[in-house]
């Protein structure tokens, strides 16, 4: 059985909807090479490495002047 890489939507849909953010503001706040596309699937759960996960973090993070972690970000 293969295992499965979607585990719906996370919780930064939500910090990101809260705060009235969408996938081009968090990719145009990042200094680091990050895509809509990787935003968009931080957003619906796909599965994401740690270090992409790490970089959307850091953009999060300077967009909304806070400091959230991996895990509140994400439960997987």
């Amino acid at each position: 059985m293969e295992e499965s890489r979607e585990y719906g939507t996370q919780p930064i849909d939500t910090i990101m909807q809260e705060n009235g953010l969408d996938n081009h503001a968090v990719v145009a706040a990042s200094t680091e090479q990050i895509t809509h596309k990787m935003v968009a699937k931080a957003r619906s759960g796909r599965f994401l490495t740690m270090n992409v996960r790490q970089k959307v973090l850091r953009a999060l993070n300077k967009v909304l002047k806070t400091e959230y972690t991996v895990k509140e970000l994400f439960n997987y």
